[in-house]
């Protein structure tokens, strides 16, 4: 009887992993847009009015409220609050696999087409300073910047070291996070938005 009802708990568990129940929840939108009959992805600059971030590229997105039904819900509500695109005027295409950036903070990325005549007139200037377009040409024909950035962990200083072997003699480790930059005309695009750029052009090329 235990272990029959501990097969239906496991097979109903849908988190993606240990954690994301409570972990800080985002979701964002990559939006397709045709400029000249060529596909383009939209990004923003945030505006310099922003507390975090300021200045900054990414894509139309931000935390999932308790509101939202679902990412996706919450990815089209950001988007219409930035962009002032009405869901119903994007043409979802899928999503990806989200991106675990820690145990504490995951970003559940969509594409989608939009109509670039709906962005261009309506964004929302106290949130964006600006948009622009990179064709998708151009990104599957790029090579990204890589550089490394060295993450120490740094215990509290409650931490319990007399209940650890080793105590404060405990060797922790460090590890190296890769950061992506992407270069083009006047704007650097990295961070998180390049990661999430990064797998989805890698989407787009197929490789395996």
């Amino acid at each position: 009887m235990f272990l029959e009802k501990l097969k239906s708990q496991l097979h109903h568990n849908k988190s993606i992993f240990i954690g994301e129940e409570t972990a800080f929840r985002s979701a964002i939108l990559i939006p397709l847009i045709q400029v000249d009959d060529e596909w383009h992805i939209l990004f923003e600059v945030r505006s310099f009015k922003m507390r975090r971030q300021p200045g900054d590229i990414s894509f139309p997105g931000g935390r999932i409220d308790a509101s939202d039904d679902s990412p996706l819900a919450a990815a089209l509500r950001e988007t219409y609050e930035e962009l002032g695109v009405q869901p119903n005027k994007v043409n979802v295409i899928g999503g990806l696999s989200p991106y675990v950036a820690s145990p504490t903070f995951v970003v559940y990325p969509f594409v989608a087409a939009v109509d670039y005549k709906e962005i261009i007139q309506c964004y929302n200037k106290e949130e964006v300073e600006e948009v622009f377009t990179i064709p998708v040409k151009w990104l599957l024909n790029y090579k990204p910047d890589m550089h490394l950035v060295t993450v120490e962990l740094k215990p509290s200083l409650d931490f319990p070291f007399d209940k650890i072997v080793n105590g404060t003699n405990y060797q922790w480790g460090t590890r190296s996070v890769e950061e992506w930059f992407y270069f083009y005309d006047k704007y650097t695009i990295w961070g998180l938005t390049a990661r999430i750029l990064k797998h989805f052009i890698h989407i787009l090329k197929n490789e395996k």
